[in-house]
């Protein structure tokens, strides 16, 4: 059976730009995109940690070091300075693993990488 996983993410994105005229979905760093292992064009769904807001959506490449501008729609959904997590997934039977990158939001650089680790199948869960 395929399930949802996970399969990159950027944490604490800070959002640097809104251009609700323009027609593609969100400009991210290609190098940030590198890093999560998310691909340009790739469906993503970007999560507000500092509001409600939620969006499905995919990225594209080509904004500059720092800089991540919301387009379109998306645009309609966040602010300046609000800190997002954008998160990519894929399905397969078991979770094979993940990139996380987690963002100074000063500056939109790389703070940490982490690496989500694969699991085995039958793994068994944390007690509730």
């Amino acid at each position: 059976m395929l399930r949802t996983f996970v399969s990159g993410k950027i944490h604490r994105l800070k959002v640097t730009g809104l251009k609700p005229m323009y027609n593609c979905s969100c400009l991210i760093c290609p190098e940030l995109l590198a890093v999560a292992g998310i691909e340009p064009f790739e469906r993503v769904e970007i999560y507000s940690l500092t509001s409600t807001a939620r969006i499905a959506t995919y990225v594209f490449p080509g904004a500059a070091k720092g800089e991540f501008t919301l387009n379109g729609g998306a645009a309609l959904h966040f602010s300046v300075g609000d800190q997002v997590a954008v998160v990519a997934y894929r399905e397969e039977e078991i979770f094979t693993g993940a990139n996380c990158v987690i963002v100074n939001p000063s500056d939109n650089s790389v703070a940490q990488m982490l690496r989500y680790a694969k699991q085995t199948k039958g793994a068994t869960r944390g007690k509730a």
